[in-house]
Parts: structure tokens; C-alpha cells; sequence
């Protein structure tokens, strides 16, 4: 199988990413595609997140809590979108399909990849060394480091999304983040005419 689109990292941006392209699948420009997230979370910054101070989360939830409850909700609502656990991306390669995404077992084919992992260095991805630049909002103390990009996108079919597309660290902004990149990429797969998805009672 080939993807249409392969998300690498679990954390907030990525499952937002995951569970926007998802919702689409009902839609006649998205019904065919084969959506994929590699649920790389062992590194994320959730895992010691507290949250007071986000729109619809209640005072208190914790990102661990969020993590296990985010894959849920993807598997709950959006059956279709393919999650592949207990595997890291080691590489990002170019391909004639369009990218190959090698992990420590498996290799995939993917015609989009939009990578939501987090800042923090070491970036250990081979193939996309020649975009890691200085992180531009984060406190330059702590050596922070992003992808280089414009809106989102590296080049052609290959996106950024999160912390690592240069956003600040905050769980609103790399959700946003995340929902920004699955809406460019449904715009593409429409047609280039601008879409999102909204559910409605």
C-alpha cells in the first residue's frame, strides 16, 4: 500500500493533523486516500504536560492523559486512518512515489509526509538534515531547533507542523498547527480550492 499521506509523530500537532484528514474521508476528494500516523509519543512534551489553561480541556488534564485518549478518539472516530505504534522514523528519502519513510522495522511509500515531531535536539532524522535551522520563537538558551519552511511546507509534498515548523510551544498553537497542514493538504487533494471540514448537527 502506498500512502497518501503519512504523519510521523503522535503528539498534539500530529494527531490533529491525523484526526482533521480524517474527518474528511467522507468527502468526495478525500474518500479514496490512505491516511497513515506513525504514534511515536515515547518523546513527547505531553508526557509531563499539565493543562489549565486550554479551551475545552478540563483544569487539570494531563498530556500523558491526553496521548492515550488522542489515539482513542482516532481509532473511535476515524477507523480508516492507519496508526502504526511502537516504531520511530530513522528517515525521510526521496522516492518516484514521492517519499520513502524508513523506521527501526519497516519501510513505507508515501505520496505527502508531514512531520510532527518535537524541537528538542538531538533532530536524528536522515534525509532532512539540510532543512534544521535555529529554532526562530524559542528561548535561545535552550537550543531549539525547527525545519525550515514556508506555511507549513518544506517542498512539494513534504510538510512541518508544530513546534519543529517554528511555532511556539503551546498545546492551541501546535493543534492549530497540525489542522493548518491537513487543510493545505485537502485543498490539494480538492482541487487546489480551499477547504476545511466542519462537523455540524
Amino acid at each position: 500500500m502506498i500512502f497518501d499521506v503519512l504523519i510521523v509523530g503522535g503528539g498534539v500537532s500530529g494527531m490533529q493533523c491525523a484526526l482533521v484528514l480524517g474527518s474528511a474521508q467522507t468527502k468526495e476528494y478525500a474518500r479514496d486516500k490512505n491516511i497513515g500516523i506513525v504514534l511515536h509519543q515515547r518523546s513527547s512534551h505531553l508526557q509531563n504536560a499539565l493543562f489549565n489553561n486550554v479551551l475545552g480541556l478540563r483544569t487539570g488534564t494531563l498530556g500523558e492523559d491526553i496521548l492515550t485518549q488522542g489515539k482513542e478518539q482516532l481509532k473511535t472516530q476515524y477507523p480508516d486512518v492507519n496508526q502504526i505504534e511502537n516504531e520511530k522514523v530513522i528517515a525521510v528519502l526521496d522516492d518516484k512515489e514521492g517519499y520513502k519513510v524508513i523506521t527501526n522495522k519497516n519501510e513505507y511509500l508515501s505520496k505527502n509526509v508531514v512531520i510532527a515531531l518535537n524541537y528538542s535536539k538531538p533532530f536524528e532524522i536522515s534525509g532532512l538534515e539540510q532543512y534544521i535551522e535555529p529554532h526562530m520563537r524559542a528561548n535561545s538558551m535552550k537550543d531549539r531547533v525547527q525545519l525550515r519552511n514556508f506555511n507549513h511546507l518544506i517542498k512539494k509534498g513534504l510538510y512541518v507542523c508544530g513546534t519543529l515548523a517554528g511555532w511556539r510551544s503551546q498545546f492551541a498553537i501546535a493543534a492549530g498547527s497540525g489542522a493548518s497542514v491537513a487543510t493545505d493538504i485537502l485543498t490539494v487533494w480538492n482541487n487546489h480550492i480551499p477547504t476545511k471540514v466542519h462537523d455540524k448537527k
